[in-house]
């Protein structure tokens, strides 16, 4: 599993489109993950024009979610029937309840905000009926401010804007460090590219970014920390495959494996193509990417395509290697398994409300069973290398401790273990997101 990169700017930008349009697109998208859709797949349905003003909102609210929600309650009781409404409401308490330290907040002035939002429902006809309702609670909120600010008191959602569960789950977890975990996923994640050493030098790379004005901090073997992000587009090579945007604490998985040239290698769960591409951009491997989905399957080919690599694609899931494997075994498998992605919410932060407790218990089932499948692929003296982008230790260390336990010929070796997502003052070369690492050997 791979992460892509956030909404994050040097500074707060203001979209381009009318801010009522803009908050109808973002509305739309928060609805979406209200009723259960990903924010990153309600925002493919946003017309290109919109969507990166309408990106930026979104994120914002989801950041905000559990704040917007509680003061939404106390402004309207009864919550509206309609989730459209609800979600133009969410998006506007989220935007009106900026606080100064908020630096990457999209900002603009509260009476801009009001009358834009009662705008962007007067813009459909079957939410007119509600511009009143809008109007009122939202000047409500900026009367009676203060008071609503006590009344929230310490509701933990309204703090942290995580669910309770996740709170809990999180507390117990990391008696200490549960506080740092939850503030540094609410902060917009870095821009963070990989280049491609067959194509050219970090150090070169990092030149031609600098003479474009964009400062970047070399991190890992080949990554760059980007001062502000960028389009694709605008990245230097990027079509040419130069680089390729992958977080830091992805870009770990591939060197830990110590692949050579000649290595028969298995990327189990491969989609989208970050690490099956940086395998092969270390050293000339017969590899496999595997994948259960066959659309996703084809974004592996895209990606190995721009970037001038060739390995075997294949369809499959990886817990029945029956399906798919040939007998012949595999120096090197890397199992970056489905999970939580519960690292990952300073790039997708509507992961932490589109989760319950039982998607937990579900996942942590799935790795129990892949990883056991997987074992009997990886030649003797190969290895296994247990990924996750999870910060929960029953999809980390706890799977790592009764994986050895159920395979005696497993012996664990050096690997980075459970990474806590950074805070936001860290510096750029410890920026990256939640991710689990072990490392076994077959004896």
């Amino acid at each position: 599993m791979s992460s892509t990169p956030s909404s994050r700017n040097p500074t707060p930008r203001r979209p381009s489109p009318p801010l009522a349009k803009a908050l109808r697109a973002a509305s739309g998208a928060v609805q979406a993950v209200l009723t259960g859709t990903p924010l990153t797949e309600a925002l493919e349905h946003v017309p290109a024009t919109l969507r990166p003003a309408a990106q930026d909102l979104a994120f914002h609210t989801m950041r905000r979610l559990g704040r917007a929600r509680a003061l939404l309650r106390l402004l309207v009781p009864r919550r509206p029937s309609n989730t459209l409404v609800e979600a133009h409401l969410l998006v506007a308490i989220s935007l009106l309840d900026v606080r100064p330290e908020d630096k990457h907040a999209p900002r603009y002035a509260a009476h801009t905000v009001v009358d834009q939002t009662v705008a962007a429902l007067g813009q459909n006809r079957r939410l007119q009926s509600f511009k009143s309702l809008a109007n009122a609670s939202l000047r409500r909120y900026l009367r009676e401010h203060e008071q609503l600010m006590t009344q929230l008191g310490s509701e933990p959602e309204a703090h942290w804007n995580y669910p309770r569960w996740w709170i809990q789950r999180l507390r117990a977890d990391y008696p200490t460090q549960w506080a740092n975990v939850l503030a540094a996923g609410n902060v917009p994640a870095p821009m963070t590219i990989r280049v491609n050493r067959r194509r050219m030098l970090r150090n070169e790379y990092q030149s031609l970014l600098e003479g474009m004005g964009v400062h970047a901090t070399p991190v890992g073997s080949d990554g760059l920390v980007l001062a502000h992000a960028l389009p694709v587009t605008a990245l230097p090579g990027f079509d040419a495959g130069w680089c390729s945007v992958q977080d830091a604490g992805a870009q770990i998985a591939a060197p830990l494996l110590q692949l050579q040239d000649g290595m028969r290698v298995l990327d189990a769960c491969a989609a989208p193509g970050g690490k099956t591409a940086h395998m092969l951009e270390l050293a000339n491997v017969d590899c496999l990417a595997l994948d259960n989905n066959e659309h996703r399957l084809s974004r592996i080919n895209n990606t190995l395509q721009r970037l001038g690599l060739k390995a075997q694609l294949e369809v499959g899931d990886a817990a029945r290697p029956q399906d798919w494997w040939d007998g012949r075994p595999f120096d090197a498998v890397l199992a970056d398994v489905p999970c939580s992605a519960s690292g990952i919410v300073r790039r997708h932060p509507d992961i932490r409300w589109l989760r319950q407790p039982a998607h937990v218990d579900r996942v942590v089932s799935l790795q129990k069973a892949i990883l056991d499948a997987l074992w009997q692929v990886v030649a003797p003296g190969g290895k296994l290398l247990y990924v996750t982008c999870s910060v929960f230790p029953a999809e980390g260390e706890h799977q790592a401790q009764g994986f050895m336990a159920r395979h005696p010929n497993a012996r664990r070796l050096p690997a980075p273990g459970q990474l806590l997502p950074a805070s936001a003052d860290a510096p750029p070369h410890q920026q990256h997101d939640g991710f689990f690492y072990a490392l076994f050997s077959k004896a």
